[in-house]
């Protein structure tokens, strides 16, 4: 599989399993095609459009639950208006308590809603597409955003890397814009340490967690990517 004369034979092979039923692509070798693919930008760009079908294919077949793109930003954006309004109401209410549940609401609130948006207004930034948001787990329910393989495939990876660091980014900043509204506020003291105290358990969660399995973890494989090929042009 290190010779590119191979991969031909390789993308096939696996697009006739995946048609036949299979849709574990990692036992399929696809992965492992894919990152020495990913080393040769040349390559990459070549192997976009069958990478990215397989991709979806796969997607289609095991995704439990998928709704459009438009309507899953629409979701999170009256998730984030919710947000709004809770730092309005903890900025005009006389009530100390309802001020202080109203930040910390909107801190949580805008952690959650800000993170996949972010993710698609970079990559749309910079030229990726996405497919559809989909839940990656009945229980808990947890959304995700299926990116177009194929043009991800064709942005270079220290691209690819800020688009995937722009959700952890995002939703560290969001508990802070909800802080900086508590000098503002009523809000009694527990509600700025409440939220600050979420801000030091999200960014130790991406230190310990996210750099091993999730957003960390994909930027620091695409900065990898990015170095291979600039050792070898």
């Amino acid at each position: 599989m290190s010779d590119p004369r191979d991969y031909p034979a390789e993308f096939d092979r696996i697009e006739a399993a995946v048609d036949a039923g299979q849709t574990d692509l990692r036992a399929l070798g696809f992965w492992r095609l894919l990152a020495k693919v990913k080393a040769d930008p040349v390559l990459a760009h070549h192997w976009a459009e069958q990478a990215g079908r397989i991709d979806r294919k796969v997607f289609e077949a095991r995704a439990l639950v998928r709704v459009p793109v438009w309507f899953g930003n629409g979701v999170l954006l009256v998730g984030t208006l919710a947000g709004a309004v809770a730092v309005a109401i903890a900025l005009r209410t006389e009530s100390e308590t309802l001020a202080g549940l109203a930040l910390v609401f909107a801190a949580l609130d805008w952690s959650a809603t800000f993170h996949i948006p972010a993710h698609w207004l970079v990559g749309r930034a910079v030229g990726m597409r996405f497919l559809a948001y989909y839940l990656r787990d009945l229980m808990p329910p947890f959304p995700g955003l299926k990116i177009d393989y194929a043009t991800y495939l064709r942005i270079a990876p220290e691209t690819r890397a800020w688009m995937h660091a722009s959700g952890a980014i995002a939703s560290k900043i969001a508990p802070l814009l909800a802080l900086a509204f508590w000098p503002a506020s009523d809000a009694p003291g527990w509600a700025a340490w409440a939220i600050a105290g979420y801000e030091v358990l999200i960014i130790g969660t991406d230190v310990f967690i996210s750099t091993r399995t999730s957003d960390w973890k994909r930027f620091r494989r695409e900065m990898r990517i990015a170095r291979i090929q600039a050792a070898n042009p």
